[in-house]
């Protein structure tokens, strides 16, 4: 299906509810974008449901931590994916300075250091962390020899591993990279070769469907692993465990949006996605090479009847 297709199917089956559509307020609905892909698809799917409402909608890129200060402050108003592992302090401490939490997606999410199942045939105890320290050897390079390498996600994703590796005593070095889409070169040249790899990844995510593999599991966190030293593995140093196994996934929105647009803050707390939507959503992207935009208006095409209900 050619992508001016998508987007003329998109528009047919939201004509009618678009018909019936009463807008409160003519100022444009600020929809917050990130640096990875189910981000950018589930955004452009809000915009396209409020757009099909009678809305003016605009799309704004942000700092994954600084995304929340400004919706607090009403300069950006919705965001669609929040996640638990990265976002948790950011996104509390903007609940207290006006941001409203919108709900809670059914998506269950899960944000860590991940190897190919490959790499368990040279070490079979990589699937734990003290397992894959023992063998950091093998995911050493050039840059951090004699040290392994952790490939991990852009800075402004507020991942700190330097400090994690650091309190667990790793013999691994992190590697920040610039973009997402370079995880998942770098996943892919090593996994043509088998070559042993350990990087960032997250679920729900397009990397189930295309890669075999599995999250390595860390001391389960707890408040007094950041607080107390002598909690975990380290009895000198506090962040000594992993992110949560299972977290949460939330929207965020300005405190003035219900009164503002009511109709459209109604649209926000319907949008529910579970773990397989989201993967699909991305692998749009990823995997087919639709833009953002398209996936979207796929997506929508695909889950009409769902995406009707939110509408409501």
């Amino acid at each position: 299906m050619n992508h001016t297709k998508i987007a003329v199917l998109a528009l047919a089956a939201f004509a009618p509810l678009s018909a019936m559509a009463e807008v409160e307020s003519d100022e444009p609905i600020v929809i917050v974008q990130n640096n990875w892909t189910s981000q950018l698809v589930l955004s452009n799917v809000l915009g396209q449901m409020l757009e099909s409402k009678g809305y003016t909608v605009e799309y704004i890129p942000s700092d994954s931590q600084l995304q929340f200060s400004a919706i607090a402050n009403g300069d950006m108003h919705v965001q669609v994916e929040a996640w638990e592992g990265s976002m948790k302090t950011a996104f509390e401490k903007a609940l207290d300075d006006g941001m409203v939490d919108a709900g809670t997606h059914e998506a269950v999410t899960r944000e860590e250091w991940w190897i190919p199942d490959y790499v368990l045939e040279k070490c079979p105890e990589a699937g734990n962390w003290e397992g894959l320290n023992a063998c950091a050897d093998i995911f050493k390079t050039a840059e951090t020899a004699p040290k392994g390498r952790f490939l991990g996600p852009p800075a402004d994703w507020g991942k700190n591993y330097a400090a994690r590796i650091d309190a667990l005593n790793m013999d691994f070095v992190a590697i920040n990279v610039g973009q997402a889409a370079t995880l998942w070169a770098e996943l892919q040249s090593a996994y043509d070769r088998e070559e042993p790899i350990v990087l960032f990844n997250w679920t729900p995510n397009f990397i189930e469907s295309k890669f075999d593999g599995q999250f390595v599991d860390f001391p389960e966190p707890e408040e007094a692993c950041f607080e107390d030293e002598a909690w975990g593995p380290n009895p000198d140093a506090t962040g000594d465990c992993g992110a949560p196994r299972s977290a949460w996934l939330k929207k965020a929105a300005w405190s003035g949006m219900a009164d503002e647009w009511p109709g459209a803050w109604q649209v926000v707390q319907n949008m529910n996605f579970n773990n397989e939507q989201i993967a699909h959503a991305a692998l749009l992207v990823d995997v087919e090479g639709m833009s953002p935009e398209d996936a979207a208006s796929e997506w929508i095409s695909e889950n009409q009847d769902l995406v009707d209900g939110w509408l409501q």
